[in-house]
């Protein structure tokens, strides 16, 4: 579906979630930066949090991924914020918020990163659509 998106001329892919502590820990950063990376698009995680009842709890760590599929983290939980700007020519995760708590990540994005990154790298143009379709018929 990613892929269709992207082929459509997305820029930005969202992805709502609410993941479990055990699955968000082992997957959720790891698949947001994948979906990144093979679509080159700003991806968005918006993620559920907290404690539902005593079976139930939810991962959190929204994020925003670049095209690059990498990070500079930015987290937001009330006022406090912590910042490494170092990184972010490189391409990274630009926003995270790692706690389970509620919080917010936002950031701003940069277009000519993402034509740059698409410019440099076509992976588009190296799809093969010979031995694969991807279309509306084959993403229902």
């Amino acid at each position: 579906m990613s892929l269709l998106l992207r082929r459509r001329g997305s820029e930005i892919l969202t992805f709502p979630s609410a993941f479990t502590v055990k699955t968000g820990s082992s997957h959720w950063e790891t698949l947001l930066r994948a979906r990144a990376i093979e679509t080159q698009t700003y991806v968005i995680g918006a993620a559920q949090t907290g404690k539902h009842n005593a079976k139930r709890e939810s991962y959190g760590h929204a994020m925003i991924v670049d095209p690059w599929g990498m990070v500079y983290s930015t987290h937001y939980a009330g006022l406090a914020a912590q910042t490494s700007k170092a990184l972010s020519p490189v391409g990274m995760i630009i926003a995270q918020c790692q706690d389970r708590e509620p919080s917010l990540a936002y950031a701003e994005i940069d277009m000519g990163f993402l034509e740059r990154v698409r410019r440099e790298m076509p992976v588009e143009d190296h799809r093969r659509d010979d031995l694969y379709v991807l279309d509306d018929k084959s993403a229902t």
